[in-house]
């Protein structure tokens, strides 16, 4: 058994997906701009509820899902983001995602908690690359994929839809974490 893990950064804390998070996550989740590169149609409360319990269950099983993305300043959900197995299939890479409520756009918090997020993932899993996808035309996705020092590597079907494929190799991010 796993226990879910707590990350800071200078503004954010990320907090395992739970209950507590419902209506914030369901808020955000609802949007309609923020799943316009996702599943395209926003999710339902009942949606939002199922998706907490099927991560808190990630976390007890492999040890990595989903986080809230709450400010530090205001404690307020600003987002979500993973270190999770890609297509949910421990057989498959590492895979880094994220999404911003649309008022936290724009600011720095996705590559912040990207960074942190690909920190943990290193140190905890042995894996020799981490992974992210998203839908070919998120270019704000993309950005911060290459902020991260990410490589394209393709398009590829992910989640039912065709993706952009980036991947962040252990060796580069050793270099660059020596270099900050």
């Amino acid at each position: 058994m796993n226990t879910p893990v707590v990350l800071e950064t200078p503004r954010l804390r990320l907090e395992p997906f739970a209950p507590a998070h419902l209506q914030a996550l369901n808020a955000m989740n609802g949007l309609p701009e923020v799943y316009r590169y996702l599943s395209g149609s926003p999710e339902t409360l009942q949606q939002t509820q199922t998706v907490i319990e099927r991560v808190q269950a990630r976390w007890q099983q492999w040890g990595c899902s989903w986080w809230s993305l709450m400010a530090r300043d205001t404690n307020e959900l600003v987002g979500a983001g993973c270190v999770q197995y890609l297509g949910q299939d421990p057989a498959n890479p590492l895979e880094l995602g994220w999404r911003l409520h649309p008022k936290a756009w724009g600011r720095g918090l996705a590559s912040e908690a990207a960074r942190h997020m690909a920190d943990w993932a290193f140190d905890h899993f042995e894996r020799d690359a981490l992974c992210a996808v998203c839908h070919p035309d998120n270019q704000a996705s993309r950005a911060v994929m290459q902020r991260l020092g990410m490589h394209y590597i393709g398009e590829q079907a992910w989640y039912d839809i065709s993706c952009a494929v980036y991947e962040l190799r252990r060796s580069d991010w050793a270099a660059a974490r020596h270099s900050r």
